[in-house]
Formats: structure tokens, C-alpha cells, sequence
């Protein structure tokens, strides 16, 4: 969610970024559609024409830019069938989009069910997505004779798991683990896993 180009950005794009800061900031309730048509640099009846509601201008934010379809391009055209080559492209991928993503990320966390009705499902699409795309991946690369699994979805639950811990201790400003940083978490995770489903 790269802001810097906002004279290039149509209306709609620079209304999701503003509310995704201002919500991220303030919280949901705290923020109004003026606000955040205002620091959008546009109108409030600009917002309503695009979007109708907060909710439904959050909502659109959550699918504009969470992962799925960049995770669902890069198995379709980048993988090159190699286990420990794909799982560093996929965790690389997910920690920089997590990463970019980082104030959605604390809004899903933070808001109340109660106040946005079908927002905690809505959030939950892209993960139970990945985990599909996860799973279908270990299952092809048994069929190829290139990992031995006899439960490919726990696995892939098992790998989203290790790395949304990772991104939740980074998502901290005082990390649980100060001591360990992504980049070598990463590497050795990544090792440890090929290693035991190599056949």
C-alpha cells in the first residue's frame, strides 16, 4: 500500500489509503466520513458516490489490497516446482505484502465483530484462500514425487501458521522475541520444513 504516487491515484484508491490510516489510527468509531473524505483531499459526497458507507468503503479497502490474488498469481506463474525454492518465493511474498498491509492488519485485529457485521468473515477470506492455494500445491508435489505428506492442508496450515506468528511478533513495536529477525527466521524455517517432506 505504497502511498507516495497520490497525484497518480484516482478517488476511490486515495479514499481507501485515507481510511485505512485514519482507521488504523483512530479505530473505527472514531473516525467519520468527513474525516476521511478530508484527508483524502476530497469530498464527503465523493465518498458516498464510491462507496455509500464506511463499512462498505473498509470492506472494499480489505479486498483492493489484501493477498489472495497476488498469492493466487504467483502459484499460477512463478513456481518452479522445487520445495525449498517455492516455500522461500511464497513466505518472501507473504511477509512483503503482510508487511505493506500492516494497517488492515491492525484494524481486522482491533475491530469489533459487533460493530461490523460479516467484517471478521470478509477478513478471513484471503487466509483460508491461501491455505487452499497451499494445500493444492503439497498435494501436486506429492503426485510429482517431490514430498512425502500424508496430510497436505495441516501442513499448509502448519507453514501459514509459522509465518503469521513471525509477522504478529514484527506487527509488535515490543516484539515478544527482539532477538530474532525475519530475514534468518525465514531461511531456517524454510530448511527445517523441505527437510522433513523431502521423501
Amino acid at each position: 500500500m505504497d502511498d507516495s504516487s497520490g497525484s497518480k491515484m484516482g478517488s476511490g484508491d486515495k479514499l481507501l489509503l485515507a481510511a485505512l490510516h485514519l482507521i488504523a489510527e483512530k479505530g473505527y468509531n472514531g473516525v467519520t466520513t468527513l474525516e476521511i473524505a478530508t484527508a483524502a483531499g476530497l469530498s464527503e459526497k465523493t465518498l458516498f458516490r464510491h462507496f455509500g458507507t464506511k463499512q462498505k468503503l473498509l470492506e472494499a479497502a480489505f479486498d483492493r489490497y489484501h493477498y489472495a490474488e497476488e498469492m493466487k498469481k504467483l502459484f499460477a506463474e512463478k513456481l518452479i516446482w522445487d520445495l525449498e525454492t517455492d516455500l522461500l518465493l511464497v513466505s518472501t511474498t507473504y511477509h512483503e505484502i503482510m508487511n505493506r498491509n500492516r494497517k488492515m492488519i491492525q484494524i481486522s485485529l482491533k475491530e469489533d465483530e459487533g460493530q461490523l457485521p460479516g467484517f471478521r468473515d470478509r477478513t478471513q477470506k484471503h487466509p483460508q484462500q491461501l491455505l487452499e492455494i497451499l494445500t493444492n500445491y503439497f498435494i501436486e508435489m506429492s503426485a510429482k514425487g517431490k514430498i512425502v505428506t500424508t496430510n497436505p492442508e495441516l501442513h499448509a496450515f502448519t507453514f501459514i501458521m509459522m509465518h503469521f506468528g513471525a509477522f504478529m511478533n514484527d506487527l509488535d513495536a515490543q516484539k515478544s522475541y527482539p532477538g530474532i529477525t525475519l530475514a534468518p527466521f525465514v531461511q531456517e524455517s524454510i530448511q527445517l520444513f523441505a527437510r522433513a517432506l523431502r521423501p
